[in-house]
């Protein structure tokens, strides 16, 4: 189970984790956190030397009700970030987070190594195409609408029955443009209620039907809060719970606010899995 991030091929039969770093003023946990370059460059550090495998760098908070903003506004966001991260840190596998095709251009060629759709090409026609020319893993996440409409699409007869059907479709579609390495990512609190939420993660080893490494991303959601009575800010002993729960039921990435714990997490996995 491995994938080739330019040249290098990481395998996934041992987890990893993937450092959230969110370059937007408006994301629901760390908005507006890395304004400097100091600040962003600590916490890349910070992550890597945590264990992160791959640094996830946004620029268009996709939090429920978000505020659009232009392509220009993104590029502008994301790529001298990637540029200054790679000019210090020249090894790191950054993850390009956007649904937008050109992002994804101008990111892969600045030099990332993948790209993180949360639409897996349904709001951008040119997203699929566009991954095929460039050669790079492509993770492709279950989503209804979009971030600004996705909280009223939560209607569902079967849920994981219909996010694995999902990505039957776009795996297959995928495949035809030629992408070859595909990571699945469920979409915890995307179009999805509380419930819904905890029902898919319960049901999360059905999804390797699609024969697909997974990506979980639960990270300080409101799946966990809102269940704790709680806060983003305070959801990190939750956010470890259901890290583990979710490597349990076959999870090879955790996106993650906080490496050190999700990285202690998957130490631990793999120390109940090796006896």
């Amino acid at each position: 189970m491995n994938i080739n991030c330019k040249g290098k091929l990481i395998n996934l039969a041992t987890p990893k984790v993937m450092g959230i770093l969110n370059v937007t003023p408006d994301s629901f946990f760390d908005g507006g956190k890395y304004k400097d370059e100091t600040a962003i460059l600590n916490q890349v550090e910070t992550m890597l030397n945590h264990g992160a495998t791959f640094i996830d760098i946004g620029g268009y908070s996709s939090r429920p009700n978000a505020d659009a903003i232009s392509e220009e506004e993104e590029l502008n966001r994301v790529i001298p970030i990637i540029k200054l991260i790679l000019k210090h840190f020249p090894d790191t596998l950054i993850s390009i987070d956007t649904f937008r095709s050109e992002v994804a251009k101008q990111s892969i060629e600045a030099g990332s190594a993948l790209v993180n759709d949360i639409s897996a090409g349904k709001l951008d026609d040119n997203m699929l195409s566009t991954i095929g020319k460039l050669g790079v893993p492509y993770v492709m996440m279950h989503m209804k609408g979009n971030p600004e409409t996705m909280q009223q699409q939560t209607q569902y007869d079967d849920l994981t029955k219909e996010v694995i059907a999902y990505f039957a479709e776009r795996i297959a579609a995928a495949h035809q443009e030629k992408i070859n390495d595909i990571i699945i990512d469920p979409g915890f609190g995307f179009a999805k209620t509380v419930d819904q939420n905890f029902e898919l993660l319960n049901q999360l080893e059905l999804l390797q039907l699609t024969d697909k490494p997974i990506l979980a991303g639960v990270s300080r959601k409101s799946m966990i809060y809102k269940t704790l009575n709680s806060t983003s800010e305070n959801a990190l002993n939750g956010t470890t719970a259901l890290h583990m729960v979710a490597l349990q039921k076959g999870a090879k990435i955790l996106r993650a606010h906080d490496v050190k714990e999700a990285m202690e997490c998957v130490t631990l996995y793999n120390q109940l899995k090796s006896n």
